[in-house]
């Protein structure tokens, strides 16, 4: 098929181009590696225009990952997680990443309306990342496969260098 001079019929053109007419940065920010459920959480805030990641937000989303994570070791987990806390443009978004056993890893996303972090809830089966949040988790595979795996030294250390490798400022 000449993409030239004939699109596939799935390919709805006026949507993709109307997405990429709205396309723009979103500032994304590290908040600090916590503990929940005896796990080692990475967590980063992420922000479309004019909204923000409250402290109520982050510690909504922390009690999430905590009963979230409760059950990673059924799961597979190893014992680290990264979370995402998104205000977005139309509604709010947590996002609870977990490396599990194989090289695997285990995702949970629940959603929300806007600023009412008690209403968050699990996303619809096969919801999957947007573009910015996919940036983010993009940057953390590859601190978690320089630090961890690929690292050298004690297991302590290579956790500290994971946790000190983050995303800051601005994810197309």
């Amino acid at each position: 098929m000449d993409l030239h001079s004939e699109l596939p019929r799935a390919v709805d053109a006026d949507a993709l181009l109307g997405l990429a007419k709205d396309h723009h940065d979103r500032e994304v920010r590290a908040v600090g590696t916590r503990g929940a459920a005896g796990h080692l959480v990475k967590v980063y805030a992420l922000a479309a225009p004019g909204r923000t990641v409250t402290d109520a937000s982050t510690g909504a989303a922390l009690e999430l990952a905590e009963a979230h994570l409760a059950v990673g070791r059924l799961r597979g987990s190893l014992g680290l997680a990264v979370l995402l806390v998104h205000a977005g443009g139309d509604g709010d978004y947590v996002l609870v990443h977990t490396w599990i056993e194989g090289h695997m890893s285990d995702l949970a996303v629940f959603t929300g309306p806007a600023g009412r972090p008690g209403e968050l809830r699990p996303g619809r089966a096969g919801l999957a990342p947007c573009v910015w949040e996919a940036a983010v988790l993009a940057h953390e595979r590859d601190a978690f496969s320089r630090h961890v795996l690929g690292g050298t030294g004690a297991l302590p250390d290579r956790l500290a260098a994971w946790s000190a490798d983050t995303v800051a400022g601005a994810v197309r």
